[in-house]
């Protein structure tokens, strides 16, 4: 197939639950066709490691603008919309608040967090882990981090599945007009949310990031309440989404392979290894965004200005090119250099969070519950684009 002319098959339309579940041979098939695909009406697709690389470097010729992902934000989501030179003052503001430091002093709530939910379920012998364990384990961080009360966990987890997933959320096809408008009454919702929220904070302030947000100052300037807002959607949109897939992924994997299940409830010293691997050969996120501001080439293949680059993330994580037994899972690797997190400036502001996260929750619940599989006759179905589960029913033996 030639790289360098636009093809009339759209490789995205199997990004459907099969292909979201086993999406390994969907991406070989990509690269060893060609890394880089143009496709008429969908823009171009990069699945190759090399190729990806220059597209995440390169953010003067590759933007990460509004006009990559529309999410019917009213301005761009700040760091993850806003290119460099600007980009940059964010994040020497956010940054230090993810900072390995910083996340290091959550190890103790985290670690407690993650056993309250176990202590809900372990004398069962059966959970269903989606619904007990990991949506609820990584919006409890988010709401502490935020201030925020637990009653408002259903309101917040609504507006986040509006805005990702408007379609499923009110059983209509992806793209219509009746999602298109959903997502938009969601965005609305979502400015109007914190919007009242800051207004709490101003008048009287608490340890968390709302708070800190209001203070903060960027080159001597404080953050505008515009710059705040756009600040907290992608929190929002982050913070209660990718872990919890990351969780279901990692989980899955475990729950279909003893003896990778095994061996870290054997050897807990392999947990922080074993998270970044199956991060690589499980990656939650499948694809990263970006729109061409110039005509350009990438891998032999014309990208014309305002295309759309989309980066095949676990593509890229399995291409033999660059990692020779990268369809191996490898608990034991030295250096795991995936792009789970994404890559270049604009890599996931959470990313040290995130694997504090994974890394606490896959210790706790090997050291109680070491042997668990999915249930007789379930089949795990994963949403698309973002791979997380809806229902996973587990059943397991525990330790106590």
């Amino acid at each position: 197939m030639d790289s360098a002319g636009p093809v009339t098959v759209d490789p995205l339309s199997s990004m459907a639950p099969d292909m979201a579940a086993h999406p390994q041979p969907v991406y070989r098939a990509m690269r060893e066709a060609t890394p880089v695909l143009a496709v008429e009406g969908v823009g171009v697709i990069v699945s190759g490691k090399a190729e990806a690389d220059e597209v995440l470097r390169r953010p003067d010729v590759f933007s990460s603008n509004v006009d990559a992902v529309d999410l019917k934000n009213a301005r761009p989501l700040i760091p993850l919309q806003i290119d460099p030179p600007e980009h940059k003052k964010f994040r020497k503001l956010l940054d230090p608040l993810f900072a390995p430091r910083e996340v290091a002093r959550l190890e103790g709530q985290l670690t407690a967090s993650a056993n309250e939910l176990i202590d809900a379920f372990v004398d069962r012998g059966e959970v269903d882990f989606a619904t007990e364990f990991s949506v609820p384990f990584p919006t409890r961080v988010f709401l502490g981090l935020l201030g925020l009360p637990v009653e408002d966990l259903p309101r917040l987890l609504t507006l986040k599945d509006g805005i990702i997933r408007p379609h499923l959320v009110i059983g209509e096809t992806f793209g219509s007009q009746a999602s298109l408008d959903y997502q938009q009454q969601t965005a609305d919702a979502i400015y109007a949310t914190f919007d009242e929220m800051l207004d709490q904070r101003a008048v009287e302030r608490h340890d968390d990031l709302l708070s800190r947000f209001l203070d903060a100052t960027v080159d001597g300037a404080r953050l505008s309440r515009e710059d705040i807002l756009d600040i907290c959607f992608l929190f929002l949109i982050a913070g209660l989404d990718t872990v919890t897939a990351s969780l279901d992924c990692i989980f899955a994997h475990l729950a279909t392979h003893p003896e990778h299940r095994r061996a870290l409830a054997e050897d807990p010293s392999l947990v922080p290894a074993a998270v970044e691997e199956l991060l690589r050969w499980e990656t939650p996120v499948m694809g990263v965004v970006r729109v061409a501001v110039a005509d350009t080439e990438l891998g032999g293949c014309p990208v014309h200005k305002d295309d759309r680059v989309m980066i095949m993330l676990g593509s890229v994580n399995t291409d033999q090119a660059d990692l020779p037994d990268a369809e191996t899972v490898r608990f034991d690797r030295d250096v795991n250099r995936h792009v789970a997190f994404g890559g270049g400036v604009h890599r996931c502001l959470g990313s040290h969070l995130a694997r504090q996260e994974l890394r606490i929750a896959v210790r706790e619940w090997h050291r109680r519950i070491p042997e668990y599989r999915v249930a007789d006759g379930h089949e795990l179905v994963y949403t698309p684009a973002i791979r997380s589960i809806d229902h996973f029913p587990m059943v397991f033996t525990a330790t106590g």
